[in-house]
């Protein structure tokens, strides 16, 4: 069984609202209560509080407390649940000590048991497996009516209700169990080069796509040339409000209502980009069954240059680059491919070198690595192409064995893979305890089988 997370958007009514804010309230409040208790602990007697402590001390805080006493206990025990999974990440170095959550940092609780907590019912209809439907909260006593589109559904775990401040609505994201996608590709069976396709990241073209027989190229819309000016006059406009200082004066209403423009804007901008990246995704992962990236470091390649090195230049390219997305390009590439069961190939551009390297001869030129240089012509053999369409092709012919200069091919090579205990997973208070930080839990493991391993590394 594989599991998968599917959001919802919630339609409530007015008093509906009124109770759901109030739950949110009360979760917060419990939040912060579960890590001043730890503070005082820690600092008062130097003892460390534990998760199963404060889980213990939650039916005598309910009695103390009667509004707790309406919310479900393992919604409660999800918040507590939140405190320490803060902490680990503190304790291992991966965040900074858990703080005191402000009302408008706070986005919602979960219940993490499908037996009790909460009831789904979902309407279906011809085009979409899921369309809308219902959902129920138990503890509220509440209805809601849903709404999403979604091709996959199962039996539902948990539900997170989820508020999104710059939007002013509300989500329901269930994390469900469906049945695992049969691979396309095992261990010994044979690459299927007609069905496979790379593509290249840029910020003049998008995409560059090679499937074998021709290149395709998708334009940069860029989104930040349309909203950046918008979003600057917004800015302007917000100077010349009264702001708040903190125990000194307030906010005024014109200062919000400015404040609201410029997160619409910002929200509006987001949400065309992540339009557009899965209109992208989903037109790759539905023509083909192998994708072939290459393993990119963005978050050093969007870092600030250093004083004196071009800054304004440099602040210009990072805002191309992330105003293409990158990172959430293959991330959604390589999640589209897996759920049909396809192969996602990524290629190590340290030791591979596509932007240096000849498609024909495999000759490396260090001088095509200056990104002034769009047009490469080979000293050796002449070849010529454009330095997009020769990255590409490169990438493409390492994964099919075609490419000269490099000895081996994708299998014979260095290959790590990623397995299921190494994967993500949302749901239970169980896989929430197991593997909640990727960055504490990332294992490679040499030498998988495919079967189980849709997911290469080459180089």
């Amino acid at each position: 069984m594989a599991n998968r997370r599917l959001t919802f958007r919630l339609y409530p009514t007015k008093v509906q609202k009124e109770k759901l804010f109030l739950a949110r309230k009360l979760h917060q409040l419990l939040y912060n209560a579960c890590v001043a208790h730890r503070h005082f602990e820690w600092r008062k007697n130097r003892s460390s509080v534990d998760y199963l402590t404060q889980q213990n001390a939650l039916p005598g805080f309910r009695q103390q407390w009667s509004d707790y006493q309406q919310l479900n206990l393992s919604s409660l025990q999800a918040t507590v649940k939140r405190v320490d999974l803060a902490y680990n990440a503190f304790f291992k170095g991966i965040r900074k000590r858990p703080k005191f959550k402000p009302i408008r940092n706070y986005s919602g609780w979960t219940y993490p048991d499908g037996r009790q907590g909460f009831r789904v019912q979902i309407e279906c209809s011809q085009k979409y497996t899921v369309n809308c439907g219902w959902v129920t909260l138990n503890d509220l006593g509440m209805r809601l009516r849903m709404r999403g589109r979604f091709k996959y559904w199962g039996k539902p775990t948990t539900c997170t209700i989820v508020y999104r401040p710059h939007k002013d609505e509300w989500n329901a994201s269930f994390s469900i169990k469906t049945s695992e996608p049969l691979p396309l590709f095992g261990s010994k069976s044979p690459l299927d080069y007609e069905s496979m396709v790379a593509f290249d990241l840029g910020c003049e073209t998008a995409l560059t796509c090679y499937d074998g027989y021709g290149f395709d190229s998708i334009s940069n819309p860029r989104f930040d040339r349309e909203f950046a000016p918008k979003i600057q006059q917004a800015s302007r406009q917000l100077k010349r409000k009264q702001r708040p200082i903190k125990g000194k004066q307030k906010a005024s209403s014109r200062w919000k209502k400015a404040k609201r423009k410029i997160s619409k804007l910002k929200a509006k901008q987001s949400a065309r980009r992540k339009d557009w990246q899965h209109k992208v995704t989903t037109e790759i992962a539905s023509c083909y069954d192998i994708v072939v990236t290459e393993k990119l470091n963005v978050r050093g390649m969007t870092r600030k240059a250093k004083k004196g090195k071009r800054k304004k230049q440099k602040a210009g390219l990072n805002r191309a680059l992330l105003d293409v997305g990158f990172g959430a390009l293959n991330q959604m590439a390589l999640y589209k491919i897996l759920a049909k069961g396809g192969l996602h190939i990524t290629i190590d551009t340290k030791k591979v070198k596509p932007s240096q390297r000849c498609p024909r001869c495999g000759t490396v030129n260090k001088e095509w690595a200056q990104l002034s240089n769009r047009y490469h012509v080979c000293d050796d053999c002449g070849f010529e192409i454009p330095r997009d369409q020769g990255s590409v092709m490169v990438m493409w012919n390492v994964a099919a064995d075609r490419q000269p200069g490099l000895g081996t091919g994708l299998v014979n090579r260095r290959c790590s893979s990623s397995t299921d205990s190494t994967r993500k997973h949302t749901g239970s208070m169980r896989q929430l305890g197991q593997m909640k930080r990727s960055k504490s839990q990332n294992v490679d493991v040499s030498g998988a089988v495919l079967e189980t391993s849709p997911v290469y590394t080459a180089g």
